[in-house]
């Protein structure tokens, strides 16, 4: 007999308020082993595949992380050299884009030239508190010995972690499928299906998006000619996984440069804004119906709410579950309304002459 729905509600959402309040209090502990977690479960359709070509899993899960490091390997030397370059020089410049801008704004509104005005004032104001936030981050960035430690720790034990988890993915899906409740077995391994689903769209598909719209703005950005093409480019592609970010910050950041380095050639600055008009163009049209489907269910809207919520609650590693757990809350919720369509408070009278005739 299973028991009542109240026990029920109260045992799974004690697991709830326990998976939360380890994740507040271990965030940075458990973060390399999430991150490991994510990296297995993005390459275990490729162990699969690997596997139905007649390689064993050990096998397959060994050519999986020595390609992986050849590839990582041969960007790092490629591509590591010119991005720390352009982002030294980026630092280096940006006292000059300061008295740059300053310039443009009192050539163009001379009022701002008088030492009383208000809009030099507020201007001055914006700038100041700009450059210290800016500065206190940085600073608190490089001089902190404990975010060093940490990243050195994920860089290390994040790919041991993937390697074993891959190795033994199939059969800790197995045993937790042993240990789901027999009674609701088959509505969990349905749940569990539309939210497996819901992520190899989204992340497996927005990741490739990713991949594909950063290396096209690098290339593209450093084909015109843009000063730190690179790495306005890499961030674009970076935050293109936030829906409508990374072409809202990397065309932003992209013409702001142009507009600096291009003042007066208006063509150039122009390519430089048709660079991001193209990627919107075919990630819309392409590449997204494309990699990561209509059917997805996860609306930017709610993403977006879900990365900031879990970020301010948990940090980074709040970031790094949103995404899943925002695909875990929506399949829920589908699944609620699904159920709720089908009872008695929504269908009422229908519901209650369809019982009598039986």
């Amino acid at each position: 007999m299973a028991l009542p729905v109240k026990q029920q509600v109260t045992i799974w959402g004690a697991a709830a308020a326990i998976f939360f309040l380890l994740m507040w209090l271990m965030g940075q502990v458990l973060l390399p082993f999430i991150v490991g977690g994510a990296i297995a479960y993005v390459l275990d359709p490729l162990a699969d595949r690997l596997e139905a070509r007649g390689f064993t899993r050990i096998w397959a899960t060994v050519v999986i992380f020595l390609l992986s490091i050849l590839i990582f390997l041969a960007a790092l030397l490629l591509v590591l050299p010119t991005l720390v370059g352009q982002v030294i020089a980026f630092i280096e410049a940006a006292p000059g884009f300061y008295e740059t801008v300053r310039d443009v704004l009192v050539e163009r509104f001379p009022s701002l030239i008088q030492e009383d005005s208000t809009a030099r004032q507020t201007i001055a104001d914006i700038i100041e508190t700009a450059r210290s936030q800016i500065g206190g981050v940085v600073s608190s960035v490089l001089s902190s010995a404990g975010s060093v430690m940490n990243s050195l720790v994920v860089l290390v034990v994040a790919p041991v972690v993937a390697f074993y988890l891959l190795l033994d993915w199939d059969r800790m899906v197995a045993g937790i499928d042993d240990l789901l409740p027999r009674d609701h077995a088959p509505v969990l391994r349905e749940l569990a299906t539309d939210i497996n689903r819901t992520l190899a769209s989204f992340v497996r598909g927005q990741g490739t998006v990713c991949l594909i719209l950063g290396t096209f703005y690098a290339i593209a950005l450093m084909l015109v000619g843009l000063q730190f093409g690179l790495v306005v480019g890499l961030v674009a592609g970076l935050l293109t996984f936030i829906p409508y970010v990374g072409a809202l910050v990397g065309g932003v950041l992209s013409i702001g440069l142009a507009l600096f380095q291009f003042w007066g050639d208006w063509v150039w600055i122009a390519a430089v804004a048709a660079v991001f008009m193209v990627g919107q163009a075919v990630e819309g049209n392409i590449l997204t119906p494309k990699l990561v489907g209509s059917s997805v269910g996860l609306h930017p809207v709610w993403l977006l709410f879900a990365l900031a919520a879990f970020g301010s609650l948990f940090g980074f590693v709040g970031m790094l579950v949103a995404v899943p757990i925002a695909a875990m809350i929506g399949v829920l919720a589908r699944y609620g309304i699904a159920q709720y369509r089908q009872g008695r408070l929504y269908r009422g009278l229908e519901a209650l002459g369809e019982d009598r005739d039986i």
